[in-house]
């Protein structure tokens, strides 16, 4: 984790006043599904944080907190809600450019403050959830309640489906 990412997410969880656990994960395991495998949490419990961009128009970004047992409605409703005509997942390159964190490990807890950060409603309803920690080497088991104090945070009905 970059210091930058790091100091981003300690200050976030220090000021959340939100109970929260740092995960240690090893970096082969970073990715949600061989993460809940290998070290038994459950999929209905892991929020994937992913970056979308619009293809057509000005280019323009968006974070979408997802739970691992979900699909995001690219097509329709982020696409909709991006007011673009084509959108497409960020590649890893540009999820790291706009950022500064590795696919496996991208948290909505240290984005830039003018990244739009979408969640959709269902990740609001358990208990807590697990989020990457801004890096591939560890995770943050959180309430979710505490993703609303994000600036940029919007709840989306059937961002997901």
């Amino acid at each position: 984790m970059t210091t930058h990412t790091e100091s981003l997410v300690s200050r976030f969880l220090d000021d959340s006043g939100f109970d929260h656990e740092i995960i240690p994960c090893d970096p082969e395991h970073a990715d949600t599904a061989l993460f809940c495998q290998h070290y038994g949490y459950a999929l209905e419990v892991s929020a994937n944080t992913i970056i979308v961009k619009a293809k057509t128009g000005e280019q323009r970004f968006v974070a979408c907190v997802v739970l691992a047992t979900t699909r995001l409605d690219v097509n329709k409703v982020v696409r909709k809600r991006l007011a673009a005509r084509r959108v497409s997942f960020a590649t890893a390159d540009e999820t790291r450019e706009v950022t500064g964190m590795e696919l496996g490990g991208v948290t909505p807890l240290a984005l830039p403050v003018d990244l739009p950060v979408w969640i959709d409603e269902r990740v609001m309803s358990a208990n807590y959830i697990i989020l990457g920690g801004g890096n591939r080497s560890t995770k943050i088991k959180i309430a979710p309640k505490a993703l609303l104090q994000i600036p940029e945070a919007t709840v989306v009905e059937n961002l997901a489906k």
